[in-house]
């Protein structure tokens, strides 16, 4: 059940509760929109700059009562420099090539998911995640996405280390998902995701690494706040990350 309001396009709808996968014993509400006109690249980059996040053909956003844990955060790509930990952390994946492909889900792809699901997320929102809804999630878009997939030497028939699904927007790249092989715990391959996405941000000009919501209660979201500079989205708008 959702509660409509506006009556001009786009229009928004709000989720009814549902628990809250970040805060246990929170509920969470969304507010949401329909990416399917044809002005949905230009409405996405509009409301990825106001804190809204996309999940197919919907943006979203947090809308939940008494509760503003959730925060947007992008890194600031023109000032960003590697410090000591992600300089080893780039050093012990120099053996590895992303190639951008097309947003088409392949069974390579979906089993490297499930390895990363059932070993990092196991009751997480996603665990019963089908085929199907995997090609839902990779190719239902009508803005400018694609997968980077990272292989161990860009060889052909290199097994597929790692994956991100992520958009580009007018000021720079989205990082709507990204996953990769769990037992290579000595790569730290999540950070090192967001490293060579710095890095393509700043190749093609564009100014932000935009990284979803930040949770300060929420463990698994810690790791956001160490790549620094970084601006977070408040209620006068985007500023610097100082503690």
């Amino acid at each position: 059940m959702t509660e409509h309001f506006g009556n001009r396009f786009p229009q928004f709808y709000i989720t009814a509760p549902q628990p809250c996968p970040y805060l246990p014993g929170r509920f969470e509400k969304k507010v949401f929109t329909h990416l399917l006109s044809e002005n949905a690249v230009s409405l996405n980059d509009t409301l990825s700059q106001a804190g809204f996040r996309r999940s197919q053909n919907i943006a979203y956003r947090p809308a939940c009562d008494g509760c503003s844990a959730c925060v947007s955060v992008r890194i600031l790509v023109s000032t960003f420099e590697p410090n000591r930990s992600f300089r080893r952390i780039l050093a012990r994946n120099t053996d590895l090539t992303g190639t951008v492909t097309d947003a088409r889900a392949t069974q390579e792809q979906f089993s490297l998911l499930r390895t990363y699901l059932d070993c990092r997320h196991p009751e997480g929102g996603m665990a019963d995640m089908t085929a199907l809804d995997y090609v839902s999630m990779i190719e239902d878009t009508t803005v400018r996405s694609s997968l980077v997939e990272y292989r161990q030497g860009g060889e052909l028939g290199a097994p597929l280390i790692a994956a991100a699904l992520t958009d580009q927007l007018q000021d720079g790249l989205s990082m709507v998902y990204s996953f990769y092989n769990p037992d290579d715990v000595s790569r730290s391959l999540g950070s090192y995701m967001v490293l060579d996405h710095v890095e393509r941000a700043r190749a093609l000009g564009l100014p932000y690494v935009y990284l979803g919501y930040w949770v300060a209660d929420c463990r698994k979201m810690a790791y956001k706040m160490r790549f620094r500079p970084l601006e977070a989205l408040g209620l006068d708008g985007w500023h610097a990350v100082t503690d």
